[in-house]
């Protein structure tokens, strides 16, 4: 097989994610900054650094309250997470062809434990990274290279496929394939095309085919 790990960001990619954290981000700059910020805006920065380090382009006296109001929106609507289209056959399907697979988000553990008692895929992981596993967070290879480190897998064995400009980045330095998925809803897909990802997919379907 071409590549005997892969390796997933979870908002955008598995998860489908993007209504409810663009929901969350617009009560916690209502709430707390009293404005309205352009949808393009209030995502720019999702799916890289960690919640703080994107409240902090928003409004970097605020970071705090903006973290917390956002948390205490976004956490219950974790109930109504579902998979993207076509990910959880996707997924088993790379687990029958013996592939090992690794999670690599810019969720806390605890955001992601609470993920996975509503999307029932944390069997299908062999490995978890979240964001207070490492110091560094994307675009900064750091969470995928710890992922690599935990399976004992070398960077040309892998793959990460996400889809935020972050994961492309992260991917590209920390030496494996980079692909790009498009159903996230979080970036548009000329932003992803610009990072140079190894190749850009529109369904799960598509995505299989290149792994």
């Amino acid at each position: 097989m071409r590549f005997p790990v892969v390796l997933f960001d979870f908002d955008g990619t598995v998860l489908d994610s993007g209504a409810i954290i663009l929901a969350s981000m617009r009560h916690a700059t209502l709430t707390v900054l009293g404005r309205d910020f352009e949808d393009e805006v209030l995502m720019a920065a999702v799916g890289g650094a960690g919640l703080s380090e994107q409240m902090r382009l928003l409004d970097e006296s605020r970071v705090d309250e903006l973290v917390r109001v956002y948390r205490a929106h976004n956490e219950p609507l974790h109930s109504e997470l579902v998979c993207c289209a076509g990910m959880e056959d996707a997924l088993a399907q790379l687990k029958r062809e013996g592939r090992r697979l690794g999670l690599v988000t810019a969720k806390r553990r605890v955001t992601v434990a609470l993920a996975f008692e509503h999307v029932e895929l944390e069997h299908l992981f062999d490995v978890v990274v979240g964001s207070d596993d490492t110091e560094r967070h994307k675009p900064d290879p750091a969470p995928i290279t710890h992922a690599l480190e935990l399976l004992g897998a070398p960077a040309n064995d892998a793959v990460y496929v996400g889809d935020s400009p972050f994961d492309i980045r992260a991917a590209k330095a920390a030496g494996v394939h980079a692909v790009a998925v498009t159903w996230g809803g979080i970036h548009p897909r000329e932003r992803l095309e610009g990072e140079g990802p190894d190749a850009v997919v529109d369904t799960a379907e598509e995505l299989l085919a290149v792994l």
